[in-house]
């Protein structure tokens, strides 16, 4: 019976993903953000949206052609910060990917669940400067009325017109996409509510850019995790909103299902502000794996955190080899394309698992040159290869040791109505 998930936590709904939304320095959509993934495109460009005078590296992975109006239509634009409109954008986006339209909503129990690093830091920026420059009182009440990171979910609920719904927003960090769609996983699956629409959003902003800067962590012009040259991250941008609703309601209204949610694990060791702890890491793993129902050797591809950092990716690397063995599955790192999207990065590398799972592909990791004797994984280098992909890991980790990993399955018309 469709009810009841197997190989997992009995007595659970399955919970499907049926609709993705995608605000990306690689593309915009589902549809785009696939072809830019399979051809190994990267969203590197010098930063515009602040002042970077001064500092030695001035590469980002903006989002640019973005068109908040063509999204946004009930909200005034001008009422959100830069995150939010992402984090809306994406949203409005992912329920018509998935063939649904908010007034059969409104009736329902439902979640809404965004993940974030930063909030909307970017329009606090801009107060700061103003503060700066010429006092408190020349700060723009606009600007101040935007900056609750609260209205990251909120005004997703706002546009969309539902009301039976609770909008909270995640604030650990790097791993919030996928604390946010666990959350969503959980409720859906419970029955407590009827869809979710789960992710992460944020803007690029100085203070993020200047904190990662100053801790010696941001590469002169890309990112190249697990290459022996690697340099460090850079600072992204974006959004990626899912929608999650179980299988008999996706099987009753004939929708598209791009993968099924098993399971997925979450601890926080606070072993270290900004370290990872590799074991801390590998019993996530496992914990997702066991939540899931899974078999390390059931896995064929994992999304990694894959920061290109010095210390994450040797750590993730030999967490990775401590859970799965000397051959692990291939693992690859999105940010070596996107950059590090911060509160958006793990809920982008679930829906590249939903597109990698439905289009039979493993994305590459670009900017390699030779893999790191230290991290001794396959990270596909460069060029996505074709692959018949049944079960996909996505990592995500965060300072505080916030850890969360997310395990999706392929749909394979299994399942029945009741």
């Amino acid at each position: 019976m469709s009810s009841v998930r197997p190989g997992g936590v009995t007595g659970k709904r399955r919970v499907v993903l049926t609709g993705f939304g995608v605000i990306s320095s690689i593309g915009i959509g589902a549809e785009e953000f696939t072809e830019s993934l399979r051809a190994g495109r990267s969203g590197a460009s010098p930063i515009s949206l602040f002042d970077v005078t001064g500092f030695a590296h001035v590469n980002g992975c903006e989002v640019k052609g973005f068109e908040p109006e063509k999204w946004i239509s009930r909200t005034p634009v001008r009422e959100l910060g830069r995150a939010s409109r992402f984090a809306v954008a994406a949203a409005v986006m992912a329920l018509r990917d998935a063939g649904l339209d908010p007034a059969e909503l409104a009736g329902r129990r439902g979640l809404i669940s965004v993940g974030t690093t930063d909030g909307e830091s970017y329009e606090l920026d801009r107060l700061v400067a103003a503060e700066l420059a010429d006092g408190p009182e020349h700060m723009d009440p606009d600007i101040v009325r935007r900056v609750s990171a609260a209205r990251l979910s909120t005004t997703i609920a706002q546009e969309l017109d539902l009301t039976d719904v609770e909008a909270p927003t995640i604030a650990t960090a790097c791993s919030a996409g996928n604390y946010a769609i666990g959350y969503g996983f959980d409720a859906v699956g419970s029955g407590e509510v009827d869809y979710a629409l789960c992710g992460g959003a944020d803007a690029m902003c100085r203070k993020t850019f200047t904190g990662f800067y100053r801790l010696g962590t941001i590469a002169p012009e890309q990112c190249s995790p697990f290459d022996v040259d690697r340099k460090g991250i850079l600072t992204g941008e974006g959004a990626g909103v899912l929608v999650l609703e179980s299988l008999d309601s996706a099987l009753a209204r004939g929708a598209t299902i791009y993968a099924e949610v098993l399971g997925y694990g979450l601890n926080c060791d606070a072993y270290h502000q900004v370290a990872p702890k590799g074991d801390s890491v590998a019993q996530c793993m496992s914990i997702a794996l066991e939540n899931a129902g899974v078999k390390p050797e059931e896995v064929d591809l994992i999304s990694a955190h894959g920061t290109g950092t010095k210390a994450n990716d040797v750590t993730e690397a030999a967490a990775i080899r401590k859970v799965f063995g000397t051959e692990p599955p291939r693992t690859v790192s999105l940010k070596s394309m996107l950059g590090h999207t911060m509160g958006a990065a793990s809920a982008l590398g679930a829906i590249a698992c939903g597109l990698a799972i439905t289009h039979g592909f493993i994305p590459p990791t670009i900017n390699h040159t030779r893999t790191d004797p230290e991290c001794q994984i396959d990270c596909v280098p460069n060029h996505a290869v074709e692959a018949d992909l049944r079960i996909v890991q996505n990592n995500g980790l965060a300072f505080g040791g916030n850890n969360a990993i997310a395990i999706l399955g392929r749909y394979d018309g299994d399942g029945e109505l009741e």
